[in-house]
Order: C-alpha cells, then structure tokens, then sequence
C-alpha cells in the first residue's frame, strides 16, 4: 500500500480513504500480503485527474459505478473487434480525455445513458467510443450550448429513425436487388451508398424547409 501511495503521489491515509469509499477495486491477496497492481496505480491517476477537473469525490464514486456496470466491447458489438464492414472509427479514451470532450458533462447519468444507447463501452481501463464521427459532433454540440443529455435523447430518437430506413432500404434488397440468399450481402453493399444519398439529400431539403419557416413546427 505504501508503494502504491508513493507511486500514486497521494499518501496512505488518502489511499485508505479511497478503498472505505470503493474508489479503488480491492488487492490481490496472498495471505496476510495485498498486492496492488498497475491497474490500481491507473485508477488512481483517473481520480486525481478527475478532482483536478473539478469533479467531486461523490461524482467519481458514480462515474466508477456507471463505468464498471457498462457493457464491454464484446457485449456491445456481439464480437471482439468492430466488423469489417463498418464505416465508423472507434474511438479509444481515458476517464481524462472524456471529461475534456464533454467539460462539466460527464456525469454518471450521462455515462450510464451513453452506455445504454452503444455510444460508449468498455475496454478494460478504457472507454471506447463507437465512432470518431459521434462523438465529434456530440462534442460540437455541447459546445453549442445543448446539454450532453439532451444530445443523448436526440440520438437515441436519430437511432430509432435510422434503424426504421435501413429496414426501409433492406426491404428494397430482398424484393428487388438480391438474385438469391447468397447475394443478400452484395446486393446491400451496392445499395449502401444509394441509401446514404438518399437519406442525405431528403435531411438536407427538411433543413432548407425548417430555414424557410423558422419558429414553425
């Protein structure tokens, strides 16, 4: 415990304090020794970085929770790694670096609700972040002024609607693109780019109509 302290920085008595309130996973033991690890010396440095961000003892506590309750890669996805066929790039962040995306956000309900949606997920120490694309214009918007919760209850509506036109446009595969079962996969791949301008045009022309009346539903 004493070289993990002086590792750490902070002192025993700090470092105890860290265990009563559950900051910290519990050692390893063998017998009457606990052996703290490299993970442990990781955490710690979170949670300093994390105070240094003006967030409280309390506010970590629950950042931890909503993190260690988070589904894993391999949950989210189904799989190990994200599928060949994807255009999105993961996006791989510390506690830190989440903290200065989304400053005076990031909250354990914000967390828990990023997780929830596929947003987020965990990597071991790390937070993986779905996409580079996502997560840019979520950190836009927040810098906009839109509450990181309302971006999230927006995008979980975005998801709705996007899963809603992809059934749309897979529909069209099997009744009119695909020459058989084995040809299901080509045949989307063709129409991926079709359904993107598609989707990308109508959205663009909604948004000329929402300019041209603005204030009206």
């Amino acid at each position: 415990m004493a070289e993990l302290a002086k590792e750490a920085g902070i002192t025993v008595r700090t470092l105890r304090f860290y265990r009563e309130r559950k900051l910290i996973p519990p050692p390893r033991r063998e017998g009457r020794i606990a052996w703290y690890d490299e993970h442990h010396l990781a955490r710690l440095r979170t949670i300093a970085a994390l105070l240094e961000r003006g967030h409280t003892l309390g506010g970590i506590a629950e950042l931890i929770t909503a993190f260690e309750h988070g589904r894993d890669v391999g949950e989210l996805l189904g799989l190990g790694e994200l599928p060949q066929w994807t255009e999105e790039t993961p996006v791989r962040l510390t506690p830190e670096d989440l903290a200065d995306y989304f400053e005076g956000e990031v909250t354990a309900e914000n967390l828990a609700a990023a997780l929830d949606l596929g947003y987020l997920a965990t990597d071991g120490d790390q937070i993986v972040h779905i996409s580079r694309r996502l997560l840019d214009v979520s950190a836009a918007l927040v810098r906009e002024g839109v509450p990181l919760a309302a971006v999230l209850a927006a995008g979980r509506q975005v998801r709705e609607h996007a899963d809603a036109m992809a059934g749309l446009f897979t529909s069209l595969v099997g009744t009119h693109m695909a020459k058989g079962p084995d040809d299901i996969g080509d045949a989307l791949e063709r129409l991926r780019p079709l359904a993107k301008s598609v989707v990308e045009a109508e959205l663009s022309m909604a948004m000329d109509r929402r300019l041209a009346r603005p204030g009206q539903d």
